[in-house]
């Protein structure tokens, strides 16, 4: 199936394309349909299409510009282009970037269909022009790619293939070069990239593996990768004397230029331990991402030398049981203040000690998440509303070069999904007030108690009575009390009822101990209220 991606900034015009093709017919498929240039440019890098069916006038890149970027990437993408234009000089241009498949709007089905057409056999012929010699190569080319990258994965995701075998084997399952000599594992964190445009995110990316690769020239092998948004680089050189700190150093250099050109762009460069095997790359990865965590403390645009062996990643257990304790206590009460005040007692104690590692910080505020989460189910908020919020904070949370900004971040966290939970969960909570108070009003002339109501709206006997007390501002007696009592009044003022039976419609069986609480509180006795207000 030729893929096909399609763009233009109305909505309505995508949509009007998809319809009138019969797409399977054609052997094609619409893989993506965007509004606009820049997500036009990121689509092609995704899905590699075939054919891109673009408007020439979109917000952010034109379709001229999108055809100049991305034939610059792929000379084979194929284009048509649609225009409200009837404008000589945008065809012009089109037909000098190699487009000649122009079309006017409003679209003509048959005219659309024929392009296609058309295109689709163009497309047949050139594949059936490439030699059995070229369809092999790009076959190995791709092989080899996707087994070195395979490699790469197994190294930074701890995985046990090629983690025993030798240079020779390595070179011959996983499509490397490797050579007797030195090798190394190198981690490359861009910090800001997070708040950067698509667009400015493959711009980065591009420029980062040109750099790699212009510094790194020289060397036996040298492969990298992008996972979320780190570069992982296994290199083997031939001998110490090859100077990789003082090379590292000059592609930090050709990289901070971009500080000119992206806002919050920052780079830190890790290392892991040399060795003369390729089993010191499995060991690299965690020193190099211990380094990179380490600009925490160190700052970043640098190049940090990470260690394999542990180091004292542990912190003072007082602090933490402190923390805890009035963290989940300052939770309970639902005060926030108290819960960033914690936060704060939590960072001053880890900053002021001298071992402090970038790794710990980061351990520590997930730690504060894992915490958090644990106290809002302990206290009955309704967590659901951010079922996600671990993984999200687990990302994210590196996209952040210091200390400081990693602690700001965790305490807006905090107080972001704190006033959700609060507020639904006083919505919740007074649901079941409501249900209760019904409940009281709907059966005074019976039994009732705390234990009773409770279970009737769900909740144990503590936690209601805590929560009854806190939304109607009354214990649980004292508002049952008040109720009987108000409704005796209104029974003595409405009714020719004795004091008898507006006692048992109270919930009273003994007339003299009612008369007895109903003066105290009235201040009147019952005949006398009823004489007074009747």
């Amino acid at each position: 199936m030729l893929k096909v991606v399609i763009a233009d900034d109305e909505e309505r015009v995508c949509q009007l394309i998809q319809y009138l093709v019969d797409w399977k017919t054609l052997e094609m498929e619409v893989v993506a349909t965007v509004h606009n240039g820049a997500d036009a440019l990121a689509a092609i890098e995704q899905y590699h299409p075939h054919i891109v069916i673009t408007d020439i006038k979109m917000p952010g890149i034109s379709g001229l510009e999108l055809i100049e970027a991305s034939l610059k990437r792929n000379p084979e993408l194929e284009y048509i282009v649609i225009s409200g234009y009837k404008s000589f000089e945008y065809a012009k241009r089109a037909i000098q970037y190699g487009v000649s498949n122009y079309l006017l709007k409003p679209i003509d089905q048959e005219e659309l269909n024929r392009t296609l057409r058309e295109i689709r056999e163009s497309i047949r012929e050139k594949r059936e022009q490439l030699s059995n010699g070229k369809k092999l190569k790009e076959f190995e080319e791709e092989h080899a790619a996707n087994r070195r990258r395979a490699f790469i994965e197994a190294i930074i995701f701890n995985k046990d293939i090629g983690r025993d075998a030798n240079l020779e084997e390595i070179n011959r399952e996983y499509c490397f070069h490797f050579q007797s000599g030195y090798f190394q594992t190198v981690v490359l964190k861009m910090d800001g990239l997070h708040e950067q445009t698509q667009e400015n995110k493959l711009y980065v990316e591009n420029t980062v593996g040109r750099e790699i690769g212009k510094v790194l020239a020289d060397c036996y092998e040298m492969t990298n990768i992008v996972h979320e948004e780190i570069f992982c680089v296994i290199i083997n050189y031939p001998d110490r004397d090859y100077r990789i700190s003082e090379k590292l150093k000059e592609l930090l250099n050709s990289l901070l230029v971009q500080k000119d050109i992206l806002k919050d762009f920052q780079v830190t460069i890790g290392m892991g331990e040399e060795g003369v095997t390729p089993q010191v790359l499995f060991k690299g990865i965690k020193a190099a991402k211990k380094a990179i965590d380490q600009r925490l403390i160190l700052g970043t645009n640098r190049v940090i030398q990470g260690q394999y062996k542990s180091t004292n990643d542990f912190i003072d257990k007082e602090l933490v049981s402190v923390f805890n304790h009035d963290f989940s206590e300052a939770i309970e009460i639902q005060d926030l203040g108290k819960m960033l005040e914690a936060i704060y007692e939590l960072e001053e104690g880890i900053m002021a000690d001298p071992g402090v590692t970038g790794y710990l910080i980061y351990q520590m505020c997930k730690e504060v998440v894992n915490v958090y989460l644990f106290a809002l189910q302990k206290y009955s908020f309704p967590v659901q509303i951010i079922d996600n919020l671990f993984d999200k904070f687990h990302v994210e949370i590196h996209n952040y070069g210091s200390a400081k900004e990693t602690f700001q971040y965790l305490r807006q966290v905090i107080s972001e999904t704190f006033e959700r939970l609060k507020d639904e969960k006083d919505s919740q909570d007074k649901k079941p007030i409501k249900l209760a108070k019904q409940f009281i009003a709907e059966n005074l002339e019976k039994p009732i108690s705390l234990e009773i109501v409770s279970d009737k709206v769900g909740f144990n006997t503590a936690y209601f009575s805590t929560l009854f007390k806190r939304e109607t501002g009354y214990n649980f007696s004292e508002y049952l009390f008040n109720c009987r009592v108000e409704k005796a009044k209104e029974l003595l003022r409405d009714t020719n009822l004795s004091v008898a039976e507006i006692c048992q419609k109270v919930g009273y069986n003994d007339v003299k101990h009612f008369t007895k609480k109903f003066t105290k509180f009235a201040s009147l006795k019952p005949n006398e209220y009823r004489k007074l207000y009747s």
